[in-house]
């Protein structure tokens, strides 16, 4: 069928460490440029996760290339069982090595042969971001960094890669290297190392997501997406985002949850309700901001 999506993986490398990583894309391979879309998940999160695949599709059919990767250093493994399995690479992330990771996606999409997406499908002066919860915090400091970056879109993003931790915290954190937080899925326990508060510290004025939402955004069509039932991050996230810059455009999706609706692994060939809602409302606002 000529609306029916084809999707095509492809390996990448970030900067500064020699970890691979999986992306694909999915797309209607009519021969015509098409906007791209960049899917970034949030923390916990991987590619493949839930209902993923079938938002990929559902963006292909709406005319999209859409684009989605595992962060390098998420805990999935080239080859492995597609979930969280390398903790130790888990424990060895941070925010700038999700930027970067980030950055070399968005170089490879501009390098003829770099990625299996023929060229002639991708229409890169149409790029746009669409990131989930701490994936929605990353893209907007990408964004902000990125020029080539046309439009993005925030689901139930954060609007601090720092969540607040105390002195004593931090204090405790560094004695010990490590701390863990549970999986609530799987009910691992998955290691943090302290290094990601150096990293932190160390590029705050790159991590800061409100100065670079204030200083560095104002010109670019940005969505902040939000459920009202948000579980994970309050709606005064969103609420703060929008005012910190008020050429953004809020949206508060009723009823909807963190995760729109969706679990892993995803049993329907059809879109949760409400991420449905959340593509729909997304997918109308790339079509009004990113014009050929």
């Amino acid at each position: 069928m000529p609306d029916q999506p084809v999707s095509v993986d492809f390996l990448l490398s970030g900067p500064g460490h020699n970890r691979p990583f999986a992306a694909d894309a999915h797309f209607v391979p009519d021969g015509q440029a098409k906007p791209v879309v960049v899917f970034v998940h949030g923390f916990k999160g991987f590619k493949d996760w839930g209902h993923f695949n079938v938002l990929a599709d559902w963006f292909a059919r709406r005319g999209f290339v859409f684009v989605k990767l595992n962060l390098s250093h998420n805990g999935v493994v080239v080859g492995g069982t597609g979930d969280l399995e390398d903790l130790e690479a888990f424990g060895r992330n941070n925010f700038s090595i999700e930027l970067d990771d980030l950055g070399a996606l968005l170089d490879a999409l501009h390098q003829p042969g770099a990625t299996s997406i023929p060229a002639a499908e991708m229409d890169l002066s149409r790029l746009a971001l669409i990131g989930h919860s701490r994936g929605g915090g990353l893209l907007l400091l990408k964004a902000a960094e990125d020029a080539r970056v046309r439009a993005v879109a925030s689901w139930a993003a954060i609007s601090n890669v720092n969540p607040g931790w105390t002195e004593q915290q931090m204090a405790d954190w560094q004695q010990r290297g490590v701390v863990y937080v549970e999986n609530s899925r799987t009910k691992q326990q998955l290691p943090l190392g302290y290094q990601l508060v150096e990293n932190y510290y160390q590029h705050r004025s790159r991590l800061d997501i409100e100065q670079n939402l204030r200083q560095r955004l104002h010109n670019r069509p940005v969505l902040i997406l939000h459920g009202d039932q948000d579980e994970t991050v309050p709606l005064a996230r969103a609420q703060q985002l929008h005012a910190w810059q008020p050429t953004t455009e809020l949206l508060v999706l009723p009823g909807t949850t963190h995760n729109f609706g969706g679990t892993h692994p995803w049993p329907s060939p059809e879109l949760p309700e409400q991420a449905r809602q959340a593509a729909e409302a997304t997918a109308e606002f790339f079509e009004r901001k990113l014009q050929a």
